[in-house]
């Protein structure tokens, strides 16, 4: 009989990637076009800024991602290669290391010993990658993933305020888009909770709590810079 489990963490990195990008996408360029509203600016005026918002902000996600990973990545490459060497010099040194670590772990002294030695002589780098510095297949860092899935879903999520503008009457726009662009992240929150395995209720809270904060401050500041210009 097999037995199939499929584990959550999987996905850590994509979806932390897409759920951050597809998140502030909707956040930022919702806001920006709101405060453009409230400050009474022509509906093409609203168009431009969220286009300019979308443009920027997937790129600034993508570069921010792909040196935030990257810079993981240069980390983890760095400590393979201190392994390596440490596993070229002082063979003996390293498996008692490596021994150590499983004692800890809750395995008996005898067993702890033999399970290192069969693992270093499988594949020494990748028992100490992932057992003394915590580097997996799936929890190394891909700088590339990361920048692309953030760019692309800070793009999908900044086209539904966009989408909503362009059909909406420029007296509405403050409200169909606050409103649009709350669903949205509701839903957003809970399909990322969902898939995460953690509570609904509590990411629908947190997601649409931020968008409404941001939402009302840049309203409040467009609404103030348009009495001002009248």
């Amino acid at each position: 009989m097999s037995h199939d489990e499929r584990h959550r963490s999987h996905h850590n990195h994509w979806l932390r990637a897409a759920v951050l990008g597809a998140n502030d996408g909707i956040i930022s360029t919702a806001s920006l076009m709101i405060g453009f509203a409230a400050a009474n600016a022509a509906h093409e005026s609203i168009i431009l800024s969220g286009l300019a918002g979308l443009f920027a902000g997937a790129m600034s996600m993508a570069a921010g991602e792909y040196v935030s990973v990257s810079t993981q990545a240069d980390t983890e490459a760095a400590d393979l290669a201190v392994e390596r060497l440490e596993l070229a010099n002082d063979y003996e040194h390293e498996l008692t290391e490596l021994t150590h670590i499983y004692i800890h772990r809750g395995l008996k002294p005898e067993l702890a010993h033999e399970v290192a030695v069969q693992l270093t002589a499988h594949d020494a780098l990748g028992a100490h990658a992932r057992d003394e510095l915590g580097i997996t297949e799936f929890a190394s860092a891909r700088p590339m993933q990361a920048a692309f899935t953030s760019a692309a879903a800070f793009s999908l999520g900044a086209l539904v305020p966009l989408i909503v503008t362009l059909f909406s009457q420029p007296t509405i726009i403050s409200y169909s888009v606050g409103i649009t662009s709350l669903v949205s992240l509701a839903f957003l929150g809970g399909l990322a909770a969902k898939v995460g395995g953690a509570n609904i209720y509590i990411g629908v809270a947190r997601v649409t709590f931020w968008g409404i904060l941001a939402m009302v401050a840049t309203a409040v500041i467009g609404h103030l810079f348009g009495v001002m210009t009248v």
